[in-house]
């Protein structure tokens, strides 16, 4: 069992006693670290696992990935810190842990901006996603790649949601990002920050009564045995994000930091067919459990989130992304 607190106070007191010995660095035999707070089997997990293996076949074994799955370092919050300092290298994180210390993945994160998954990896392959990631370097991180994660949905312990109304007086859970926490209000719900790790203890025991998230991961976090209520939102597209140290990348060979760069967006497509044929058998596995599944009335959400869109859209950076992600729908 990993002693989360141990390693992140050695690994970040080791940053700050050698900022310049990133974890490649510490030892020509040391794996690179990665983590993800998704259970193992999920997309992302196991495209970076198969990241990790392209590059130990690749350079011999010289390069190659321990990955830590399942939140065993903690949350997301505690892993974008860890790699800003070099405590590990590689991290992949929702989008919307990222919004307040990088502002440009709030383009990605508004309300209603996306119409399909088609448009979101549209977008996401495009000038629009690159500029996301080029946002990270000044932060002491580097932007490999961004994996979608499909729509963005609500879901209860009490009772369909058809209209913002419905929400009202409800307990929601939300990532600790200002973007949700407004939404939520718009909607009339009361939203409650909490890490991810913590959303179905937080359900079983009646703390939230409910929260938004993708079908895949409403499925593999067992969420869907607290919550019996899916209502088909699709509120957000908020994707995930691969991140490394700049430490870590700027310490390796030229050919080496070329290799990373490509095997990371070269996973994208990997992580892509994981996702489509996942998302497919979970939202099975979750009717089979009884869950209930309405549409929403799409018109009213988006009447109703609209005020804060257009507050966001203030902001010449991200009124000028949001102008190229709308003219690729």
């Amino acid at each position: 069992m990993i002693d989360r607190r141990r390693f992140l106070a050695a690994g970040i007191g080791a940053a700050c006693a050698a900022p310049l010995l990133p974890a490649l660095a510490r030892g020509a035999a040391g794996p690179l670290t990665a983590t993800d707070v998704h259970v193992d089997g999920y997309p992302t997990v196991e495209a970076v696992k198969w990241i990790g293996e392209t590059l130990a076949r690749e350079t011999g074994g010289r390069l190659r990935i321990r990955l830590y799955h399942s939140g065993q370092l903690g949350r997301e919050s505690d892993a974008i810190d860890m790699a800003r300092f070099g405590a590990i290298d590689i991290t992949r994180v929702y989008s919307g842990a990222l919004n307040n210390a990088f502002p440009l993945t709030q383009a990605l994160c508004l309300p209603y901006v996306f119409d399909s998954v088609a448009h979101l990896r549209r977008v996401l392959d495009g000038e629009v996603g690159r500029a996301v990631l080029r946002g990270f370097e000044a932060r002491d991180l580097v932007g490999l790649a961004i994996y979608d994660s499909g729509a963005r949905c609500f879901y209860n312990t009490r009772r369909p949601l058809h209209t913002p109304a419905d929400l009202r007086g409800l307990k929601f859970r939300v990532p600790p990002s200002d973007i949700f926490i407004r939404l939520l209000r718009l909607f009339g719900a009361n939203p409650t920050p909490l890490a991810y790790g913590e959303v179905f203890s937080a359900l079983e025991t009646r703390l939230i009564d409910g929260a938004e998230n993708n079908m895949r991961s409403f499925h593999s976090s067992r969420q869907f045995e607290a919550a019996g209520y899916w209502s088909q939102s699709e509120h957000s597209y908020a994707p995930d994000v691969l991140l490394i140290s700049r430490r870590t990348l700027e310490a390796m060979a030229p050919a080496d930091r070329a290799l990373v760069v490509d095997t990371a967006r070269a996973s994208v497509d990997v992580m892509r067919k994981l996702w489509d044929a996942s998302e497919s058998a979970a939202r099975k596995a979750v009717a089979a459990h009884g869950v209930a599944f309405n549409d929403v009335d799409t018109a009213a959400f988006r009447a109703t989130a609209a005020p804060l869109l257009d507050e966001y859209l203030r902001r010449a950076e991200i009124a000028s992304l949001h102008r190229r992600i709308r003219a690729l729908a």
